[in-house]
C-alpha cells in the first residue's frame, strides 16, 4: 500500500535571512521526501516563516516599517535559497496568514472546553516609556551573585549564575533604558500537568516515534528530572504585540510559541486550497502520517506542547517527530557574529555547486541527534574522491566509447556479476534512506562504486579500443558500465536531483523511480553524447567562502567583524592587521605619541578581550612558525594558530593562561581553521646582549578564569 505523508520542518523566524543550520534541516527532510516520492508514495511538503512575536514587531518598529511588510520582505527572500539547493516544497506559507487565526483559535476553544486553560495573574517587569511588559531578553542589570554590570535577566556571563530578573540589582530595559516597574497582569495558561496529559504524553513518547535519545529526554521531563520540569505553559502575552489576538480577551494575543507549530497546518491547509485536497479528510485519514522534521534546541515544544495541543483538540496526532543536531565549522559552534558561519547564500553568489553541499551534509547525517561539522578540508576531498573520482568517472571513462565507436548504441552481453549485486542492493539502501542514515546509504552506494570501477580497471576498455578484433568485448564492457552507472544514479537521485536529471538527459530515458533498479537499458537502447557532468572543488573557491569581503571606510563603523581586526602581528600569524578608518573628529593625522592611529573607547570596545586557558599545544606539520592551540573560553573551545613556535615548546604552555581576540573574523588556512588571535608581546629593539627581545605571550594575574572579559 502506498503512503500518505504530510512532512515538515522547523519554522524558520520571520526577522532574518537564512543560515546554514536552516539549510542543512531542509536538505535532510527533502533527501527523504524525494526517497519517498521514488518510491511511489504520496508525500505533501510544507513550511511557512514564523512570523509573530515581540523581536519582529520591535524589529519592525526600528525599520520604520509595519511587522507585515518586515514579514514579507524577509519571505521574498526565501526562493533564492530553497531553488538554490534545490529543496522542493510543495508549499511556502506564513503564520500572519488567515488559516493560522482560524485554526490557531479553533485549537484554544477546544483546549478551554476540555478544561485544560486557565489563568491565574503573573508579576512582570514593565517599561513605562514603551509602554510594554518585558521579556528576559530585554532586561539587564546588575548580577546578584557577583554585582558584573550589564548581565541580561535570566543569566550571567560573568560567574554563570542564573536568577530571574528580578533579582538583578539596578535593572534597565534595553529597549527604553528606563528603570522597569513590577506590574501584575492575567496570564492564560495551558494546563499540561493535568494527569490526563501526562497519561497521553507517556504513551505517545515511548511508542517510537521519537529517537531513543529524544524519548529518554522527553522522559526525564514528564518525571520531573533532568533540567526542566514538566510544567503549565504561559501561552498569552499582552499588548502591544504581534501575534493572534486570543478570542474572548481583549488586549490579550496568544504567545509565539502557541501558534508557531500550527503554522505545519496552516500551510498545509492553505496548500490543500490551492490543490482541490480535502484538508481534513486527509487529516482525518488514519493511513496519513504526519510527519515533522526539526532541531535538537526545540524538542520541549514538538515533543510536549505540540501533541499534547493536538491530542485533546482533537486534531491528528503526529506520528513521527525526527530530531537532528547542530551544524559547526572546523569544531567550532556557528556565530554569526564571529564569523564562524557559512553563509549559503554566499555560497551560491561565488559558483559552488549546491549539489556538493547536499552531497557532503547528508554523507554526515545519521538517525540520531549528533552535531555536524563542517571541515574545508575533509568537504573538498570528499566531493572530490567520492562524487568526481568514483561516481562520474565511470561514466566519463566509458561514454565517448560508446558514442564514437557505436552510435550511443548499448550492447546487452552476459550475466555480470556487479550489475546483479547492484540490483539487489535496492532494498537496503532503501531500508537505510527510508531511516534518515544517509552517511551509511551513501557510503554503500560509494562501495558498490569502487566494484564498478575496479572492474572497468581490469577490463581496460582503453586499451582494448586499440586491440583489433576486440570491438565487441569493448562494446559490451563500455555498455555494461553505463548500466552500472544508471543503478548508482538511481541511488543517488534523493541526494542529487539535479544530477540525477541531468544524467537522465544524457542516458535518453524517463525520470527514474526505484521500481527501476529490478530494469536495465534495452538492448539497441541509444544515449545521449556525454557532456561534462560535475565539476572538482576548488579551494580556492572554500577560501572565498569563508573570506569576509573588505568594506568602505565609512561603513567600518557598523561592521563590527572588520572592526574586531584590529591587532597586532604579535598575535596569532592567521590574522592581520587591518587599515582603520579614521577616528571621528580626528582627521586624518589623529595619532598617538607612538604615531599609532588614535581610535575612540568605542572602537576599542568592540574588541572582545578574553581570559583563555590553553588545553592543549600541538606542532603543526608543514609550519615553520605556527604552533596549534585549543583554547578554553569558558562557553566553548577555540583553534588558533599563533605564529610563537620559534618561543615557546609546547609541552610548557599547556595549562596557561593568555589573553585572545574571541570576536575576530575566523580564517581558514591550509592547516585548518583559525578561530582568533592570542596575544603576545615583541618588539625590533635588541638588548645589552645585542639579541632581539623574542615574543612573550600575554597572561592575566592569578585567580582570573577562563571566559572572563578583559575591559
Amino acid at each position: 500500500m502506498k503512503r500518505k505523508l504530510f512532512v515538515t520542518t522547523a519554522l524558520p523566524y520571520a526577522n532574518g535571512s537564512f543560515h546554514i543550520g536552516h539549510i542543512m534541516e531542509y536538505i535532510q527532510a527533502d533527501v527523504w521526501v524525494r526517497f519517498q516520492r521514488m518510491q511511489g508514495n504520496e508525500v505533501h511538503f510544507v513550511c511557512a516563516d514564523d512570523a509573530h512575536g515581540a523581536p519582529i514587531m520591535l524589529k519592525a518598529e526600528a525599520e520604520g516599517v509595519t511587522p507585515q511588510q518586515l514579514v514579507r520582505r524577509i519571505g521574498a527572500e526565501r526562493k533564492q535559497y530553497l531553488d538554490g539547493f534545490h529543496i522542493g516544497f510543495d508549499n511556502w506559507h506564513s503564520t500572519d496568514s488567515p488559516e493560522n487565526t482560524e485554526l490557531s483559535q479553533d485549537i484554544y476553544r477546544k483546549l478551554r472546553a476540555a478544561g485544560l486553560t486557565y489563568t491565574k495573574p503573573v508579576e512582570q517587569f514593565y517599561d513605562p516609556v514603551k509602554g510594554m511588559f518585558l521579556a528576559d531578553r530585554y532586561i539587564k542589570g546588575e548580577c546578584p551573585k557577583c554585582g558584573a554590570k550589564d548581565q541580561y535577566g535570566d543569566a550571567c556571563e560573568v560567574c554563570s549564575s542564573v536568577y530571574s530578573p528580578t533579582d538583578l540589582k539596578n535593572p534597565y530595559s534595553t529597549l527604553s533604558g528606563a528603570a522597569p516597574e513590577l506590574k501584575t497582569s492575567e496570564h492564560y495558561f495551558f494546563k499540561l500537568s493535568d494527569p490526563k496529559c501526562v497519561a497521553f504524553l507517556r504513551e505517545w513518547t515511548g511508542n517510537d516515534r521519537l529517537q531513543s535519545q529524544v524519548a529518554n529526554k522527553a522522559k526525564e521531563w514528564l518525571e520531573g528530572k533532568g533540567d526542566r520540569e514538566l510544567g503549565d505553559w504561559d501561552i498569552s502575552r499582552d499588548a502591544p504585540y504581534f501575534g493572534i489576538p486570543i478570542p474572548d480577551a481583549p488586549g490579550k494575543y496568544f504567545y509565539v510559541w502557541l501558534d508557531a507549530p500550527i503554522g505545519y497546518l496552516a500551510s498545509f491547509k492553505n496548500y490543500c486550497a490551492k490543490k482541490g485536497i480535502d484538508f481534513e479528510g486527509f487529516l482525518a485519514d488514519p493511513q496519513t502520517e504526519q510527519v515533522h522534521f526539526i532541531g535538537k534546541d526545540i524538542i520541549y515544544f514538538h515533543t510536549l506542547f505540540w501533541p499534547a495541543m493536538l491530542k485533546f483538540a482533537g486534531y491528528k496526532i503526529p506520528n513521527n517527530v525526527y530530531v537532528h543536531g547542530f551544524i559547526t565549522v572546523s569544531g567550532a559552534k556557528m556565530s554569526k557574529s564571529r564569523g564562524t558561519g557559512i553563509s549559503p547564500l554566499r555560497y551560491l553568489e561565488i559558483g559552488m555547486n549546491p549539489e556538493w553541499l547536499r552531497y557532503y551534509i547528508a554523507a554526515k547525517l545519521n538517525a540520531n541527534v549528533e552535531d555536524l561539522d563542517f571541515n574545508p578540508d575533509d568537504f573538498v576531498a570528499r566531493v572530490n574522491s567520492d562524487l568526481i573520482g568514483k561516481y562520474i568517472n565511470i561514466a566519463s571513462r566509458c561514454a565517448g566509447f560508446l558514442s564514437k565507436r557505436f552510435s550511443g548504441t548499448i550492447r546487452i552481453g552476459g550475466q555480470n556479476a556487479i550489475i546483479g549485486k547492484l540490483q539487489a542492493s535496492a532494498a537496503e539502501i532503501a531500508r537505510i534512506y527510508e531511516s534518515r542514515d544517509f552517511g551509511r546509504a551513501l557510503r554503500e552506494i560509494m562501495a558498490l562504486a569502487d566494484e564498478v570501477n575496479a572492474h572497468v580497471d581490469r577490463a581496460k576498455p582503453w586499451e582494448l579500443a586499440k586491440q583489433p578484433g576486440e570491438e565487441d568485448r569493448l562494446h559490451t564492457v563500455c555498455s555494461e558500465a553505463i548500466q552500472m552507472f544508471r543503478l548508482l544514479t538511481l541511488y543517488l537521485k534523493p541526494t542529487l536531483p539535479r544530477l540525477a536529471a541531468e544524467v537522465e538527459n544524457f542516458l535518453g530515458i524517463a525520470p527514474l523511480s526505484w521500481s527501476d533498479a529490478g530494469s536495465l537499458l534495452p538492448d539497441g537502447h541509444r544515449i545521449n553524447d556525454y557532456k561534462h557532468l560535475m565539476a572538482r572543488v576548488d579551494e580556492k573557491q572554500l577560501d572565498a567562502l569563508f573570506d569576509i569581503p573588505p568594506v568602505e571606510p565609512a561603513k567600518a563603523q557598523k561592521k563590527t567583524a572588520e572592526t574586531a581586526k584590529i591587532g597586532s602581528q604579535s598575535g596569532s600569524s592567521s590574522h592581520r592587521p587591518s587599515p582603520q578608518p579614521s577616528p571621528p573628529g580626528g582627521g586624518e593625522g589623529a595619532a598617538s605619541a607612538s604615531g599609532a592611529t588614535m581610535i575612540s573607547i568605542d572602537e576599542f570596545a568592540k574588541v572582545d578581550l578574553r581570559v583563555a586557558k590553553i588545553v592543549k599545544a600541538e606542532h603543526v606539520d608543514g609550519a615553520d612558525k605556527l604552533l596549534k592551540l585549543t583554547l578554553d573560553i569558558g562557553s566553548e573551545q577555540r583553534t588558533v594558530f599563533a605564529g610563537i613556535k620559534s618561543a615557546y615548546d609546547p609541552a610548557t604552555l599547556e595549562g596557561r593562561l593568555t589573553i585572545m581576540v574571541a570576536n575576530l573574523a575566523p580564517r581558514k588556512m591550509k592547516f585548518g581553521l583559525s578561530q582568533g588571535m592570542v596575544l603576545a608581546a615583541s618588539g625590533d629593539q635588541k638588548g645589552a646582549s645585542g639579541e632581539a627581545p623574542g615574543i612573550f605571550l600575554l597572561a592575566p594575574d592569578s585567580g582570573a578564569l577562563p571566559g572572563m572579559k578583559v575591559k
